[in-house]
């Protein structure tokens, strides 16, 4: 280690705060350049967060289709709880009832029937019903796929905000498709798959059909904010720190050349001049009232002294 102020060399073992050939305070003297230097790198460090604060306004509350488009991606998972179609057996001493939806199909795996499905295809009394069923299950399963990945998009948006609503847009197109083809296979399955008989029946939903409405929504509100365009509003300045401070990470430029503040707008400028005026008020305020205070303590001495 060398003192910063005269260069000579201090042994590890030194642990005293001044050097002890020029006398100066190790710790201090530096104090006000790693303080310049602090100011400097939290200045351009501030910007990337300021920047990435941006992003996340834009994609999720940056306008009212960014906000409609949050509201309907709940809302497509929503539309998996309404059934895309129903199964029931009625038996003298058996009853049961199966309904292809979100809230159908867990309240299936609680009682056991999602399990026993397997077997019931194989059965001659349940198989064709339970057929029908696995059909749109299968389209359901899809959607429900879709559905999630558009959910992971949506919130790793603010990573790149235009490249997201053209993905969320593609996805919703899939899910348009995949909605109509299952209510298609729950229409063909009650006509022509599954056979009527007294104690099976197997019923259509409107699951698949609110899924397609949402989503057709979704592509419409992406298409909109496409055209005008998802830009994240930032700070002035704040995309020249950005690269700036990729350029000090990568040593092309150090932070002992740049000035302080590196980047200044008039806005900003006003606000640092208000805050550095508040700043020397209160401090004079202060120091005023610290002076009225000495003032009457050294009045009510005298008075003491008078008295006595």
């Amino acid at each position: 280690m060398k003192c910063p102020k005269c260069g000579a060399d201090i042994p590890f073992y030194d642990l005293k705060p001044n050097c002890k050939h020029c006398g100066v305070n190790i710790l201090y003297y530096t104090q006000d350049y790693l303080l310049e230097r602090d100011a400097k790198r939290t200045e351009l460090e501030s910007a990337v967060a300021r920047m990435l604060v941006a992003k996340i306004k834009a994609v999720f509350i940056g306008s009212l289709p960014a906000i409609l488009r949050m509201i309907f991606l709940v809302g497509a998972v929503c539309a998996l709880m309404i059934p895309f179609c129903s199964v029931s057996y009625e038996l003298p001493y058996y009853s049961e009832e199966f309904s292809l939806g979100l809230i159908g199909i867990i309240g299936a795996f609680g009682n056991g029937l999602l399990t026993a499905f397997p077997s019931l295809l194989g059965s001659t009394l349940f198989g064709n019903t339970a057929l029908g069923a696995v059909i749109v299950f299968a389209f359901f399963a899809a959607l429900a796929v879709i559905d999630v990945v558009m959910l992971a998009i949506f919130l790793l948006g603010f990573i790149s905000p235009d490249k997201t609503t053209r993905l969320l847009r593609n996805a919703s197109v899939a899910a348009c498709i995949v909605s109509a083809a299952a209510q298609i296979a729950a229409i063909i399955c009650k006509t022509a798959v599954v056979k009527p008989v007294p104690y099976a029946s197997f019923a259509i939903g409107f699951g698949a059909i609110a899924c397609f409405l949402v989503h057709l929504i979704l592509i419409i509100i992406s298409n909109v904010m496409l055209k005008k365009g998802v830009e994240p509003v930032y700070r002035e300045y704040d995309p020249k720190r950005k690269e700036l401070l990729k350029k000090v990470k990568a040593g092309e430029v150090d932070l002992d050349d740049l000035s302080l503040p590196i980047f200044e707008s008039e806005e900003e400028h006003n606000t640092r001049m208000k805050e550095f005026e508040q700043a020397m008020e209160e401090e004079a305020a202060s120091e005023l009232e610290a002076k009225i205070q000495a003032t009457a303590k050294g009045k009510e001495k005298a008075e003491e002294a008078n008295t006595l």
